[in-house]
């Protein structure tokens, strides 16, 4: 059913919404962070996490005070009932082995079709790593456990999960009110939610250009989910275990694995009982103070 707000309403609702992340990404492009986003200390935290929050509540409400867009535009419903927690479980797993299998599809497709060879795949992952180091101190994960465990529960299912699938689907509510016989169709909103996806990689290009894929995909099945139970919730779930899990495991490779972990961030060279690689990365990152975890 088309809405019958006027689309001026409708406009504003979508550029405020649907352009929250774009002054950000601005910004990550063209200035070179010194800190994470996602400060060292469990307090620096707390205000990062509450900043981020606080804007984003209030660009939600002014858009909505716009286009005055109902629970079921927004998908807020709780659906499927008590289904909700295990589907988000169960989706999260499902998102994780879904990127390992784009991956292999696409690099398997590159190898077949001599496109490359492994030793330039090989190179451009190592010369190309996910700036990780540009989202959150892994040093303090592994050091801090108020930080850790903020990471885990507050920044995953919270500033993550929650604010950007209540971003999802509302930019999806702009597109079908303003474009409705494009997008009003579950063929339309796959196309918007893929069209969300490429935003919402875009977001992430400050950490690197093979994370900025990996968040497109990721966004993409997360816009699927959100179709496919009429409600933001099972997303959230899946989105938040999917970061939590991200974040549990990041101080594990750094211990166990710290080539991976290079590989991963490149904050983080040398094993974890050696403090002089890191020194030398805060050289550039930390000129005026330790490391964390030094």
């Amino acid at each position: 059913m088309q809405s019958q707000v006027p689309r001026w309403r409708w406009w504003i609702h979508f550029l405020l919404i649907g352009g929250y992340f774009f002054p950000g990404l601005i910004q990550g492009l063209y200035f070179t962070p010194r800190y994470p986003l996602l400060r060292h200390s469990g307090q620096g935290l707390l205000i990062i996490c509450g900043l981020n929050l606080v804007i984003f509540t209030i660009v939600f409400l002014l858009g909505w005070l716009a286009s005055r867009a109902t629970t079921d535009e927004l998908l807020l419903r709780w659906r499927p009932g008590w289904w909700v927690v295990p589907l988000g479980v169960g989706y999260s797993i499902a998102i994780r082995l879904g990127l390992a299998v784009t991956g292999f599809i696409v690099v398997l497709f590159l190898l077949i079709t001599q496109l490359v060879n492994v030793e330039s795949l090989r190179n451009f992952a190592l010369q190309n790593p996910p700036r990780i180091d540009r989202l959150i101190d892994v040093g303090a994960l592994r050091t801090n456990r108020g930080y850790y465990w903020l990471s885990l529960t507050l920044v995953s299912f919270v500033t993550a999960g929650l604010r950007e699938e209540l971003w999802r689907a509302a930019t999806l509510a702009g597109m079908r009110a303003l474009w409705p016989g494009a997008f009003m169709s579950r063929t339309g909103e796959s196309i918007a939610m893929a069209l969300i996806g490429v935003a919402f990689g875009a977001a992430h290009l400050p950490m690197g250009a093979l994370a900025a894929v990996a968040a497109g995909l990721i966004g993409i099945f997360l816009g699927i989910i959100l179709i496919i139970h009429r409600s933001i919730w099972p997303a959230v779930i899946a989105h938040g275990l999917f970061d939590a899990t991200t974040f549990a495991l990041l101080p594990l490779i750094a211990n166990k694995f710290p080539v991976c972990a290079q590989a991963l961030s490149a904050a983080l060279a040398a094993a974890p009982d050696s403090c002089s690689a890191v020194r030398s990365r805060a050289a550039v990152d930390w000129p005026d103070e330790n490391p964390p975890g030094c």
